[in-house]
């Protein structure tokens, strides 16, 4: 019962704060914030954005079974987040686009603009579903003690109340409620450290200590090229997941587009991009210190890494306040996650698919319809439910998000200008590729792409365009 007031609670101030900050709906509130924002709650309300419920369960999970090499990839991130800053960002504030797909329209044409948003809302579709199946799949454990519900009851309950504080203010109302739940989850994982040091005996020194000496610390990967740990994988890859997961992503940049200016947004971005390091750093040394904590009482490391902090938290051997921390963490990174995934999706639908940018009407409608897909997919997920959910995200990206990676380095890089006839067929067969190849080298070779797989798939799409150009258009 705790946990249910809990999030109730929880619920009730994002519907305050929400209702304070937008006391009356509108597109352009919804949209762009009035392009008035603070930069730093923008950047401290992307890290929440960006950590999402997934990474808060499932990378303290990833120092068991990957050590800390994901290090390596987020340090690739802070390259990322400055080409965002110096390259892209500065073209969307030149523009003054509401969404970004708009310069694709200016650039090539409605086909090619379509194309782009297109790609977006199912990328965005699926990878916010996975990482809302996840949640919803711990919450439900979270309550089972006291109130047993059924998977689809939480998944529609849980939606719901994301669509209460989201439905008037839109991206204005986001801005201030993800700083408020960023802090919520720093604060949640900082005293979940603080416990799991304590039942260790271990004062903060001796931690880091521990940490640092523990065998899973290790970060780089310099001797073993084959595998998916591979420094310059992890790195490279890190870069571009980042550019196209925050910098060609409608969801990521509606928040900064709302800033007053563009040195605001760059002060936002690069803010962001560095603090991204430190609080996945904390997540992988939580996960080593769990992982001394099971061998402490005796206990089985978990089949799967991402069961590592939520295991031990629901089962009580941490005590019943970690259980109300923990669930905190959870629907904090969830909700801040979700609401701005379905806040883009409804932005990019009004104003890339319909162009209805100013039709109140037209735009609730749509923001619940979004709602009710964002939910069957979710559903939907709990059929491939097994193994680790970022893995399957970072992979769905690959594929996804590559497209839109080709499309824009096409315009931004060359004045090459493709057949727009073309340019769908384009972006579907080089997904539809990439997989074959994936799959021809597995079987050949035995070698398994990772990340990797977005480079490749962005080059295949740039290389299908380029072969598809007007011949006259230089």
């Amino acid at each position: 019962m705790t946990v249910l007031i809990t999030v109730l609670l929880y619920f009730s101030i994002l519907l305050l704060l929400s209702r304070i900050v937008a006391k009356r709906g509108s597109n352009d509130a919804f949209f762009t914030g009035h392009r008035q924002s603070p930069w730093f709650l923008v950047a401290v309300g992307m890290v929440g954005a960006s950590i999402s419920g997934v990474t808060f369960i499932g990378v303290p999970g990833w120092a068991m079974t990957s050590d800390m090499t994901y290090l390596q990839m987020c340090l690739g991130f802070i390259v990322g987040y400055a080409i965002i800053a110096f390259v892209l960002l500065p073209l969307y504030y030149r523009l003054r686009v509401t969404s970004i797909y708009m310069y694709l329209h200016r650039r090539f044409g409605l086909t090619t603009y379509h194309t782009g948003a297109s790609f977006f809302i199912l990328s965005k579709l699926l990878g916010a579903a996975a990482k809302f199946f996840v949640v919803c799949r711990i919450l439900q454990l979270c309550l089972s003690p006291a109130l047993p519900l059924p998977y689809p009851v939480v998944v529609i309950s849980t939606s719901l109340m994301i669509w209460f504080y989201t439905r008037r203010g839109g991206i204005k109302a986001l801005v201030w409620t993800d700083f408020f739940q960023t802090l919520c989850l720093l604060t949640a994982l900082l005293l979940l450290l603080f416990k799991t040091i304590d039942m260790l005996d271990l004062s903060w020194i001796d931690a880091v200590r521990l940490v640092a000496e523990d065998s899973r610390s290790r970060v780089f990967v310099f001797d073993d090229p084959v595998s998916k740990q591979y420094f310059w994988k992890q790195f490279l890859s890190g870069i571009f997941v980042v550019i196209v997961m925050t910098g060609l992503d409608q969801d990521m940049m509606q928040k900064n587009l709302t800033c007053k200016t563009l040195r605001d947004a760059q002060k936002d971005m690069c803010s962001y991009g560095v603090l991204f390091v430190p609080v996945n750093l904390l997540f992988l040394s939580l996960g080593i210190l769990l992982s001394c904590l099971y061998l402490r009482l005796g206990r089985d490391l978990p089949a799967s890494g991402d069961a590592l902090l939520s295991t031990i938290v629901i089962d009580g051997t941490m005590g019943a306040a970690c259980i109300i921390l923990f669930t905190i963490g959870v629907i904090a990174s969830a909700f801040s996650s979700a609401d701005s995934a379905v806040t883009a999706l409804t932005t990019s639908f009004c104003v890339d698919i319909l162009h209805r940018e100013h039709d109140e009407k037209m735009r609730k409608m749509v923001h619940l319809t979004m709602f009710a897909l964002f939910v069957l997919v979710t559903l939907a997920f709990d059929a491939i439910g097994s193994g680790s959910v970022m893995n399957l995200i970072y992979t769905l990206v690959s594929y996804t998000y590559g497209p839109l990676l080709g499309l824009f380095a096409l315009g931004m890089f060359t004045q090459v200008r493709p057949r727009e006839s073309l340019v769908p067929w384009v972006a579907i067969a080089s997904p539809v590729v990439c997989y074959a190849v994936d799959y021809i080298v597995l079987q050949t070779t035995g070698y398994k792409f990772g990340y990797e797989m977005l480079m490749f798939n962005g080059l295949l799409t740039f290389l299908g365009l380029m072969a598809v150009a007007r011949k006259n258009a230089r």
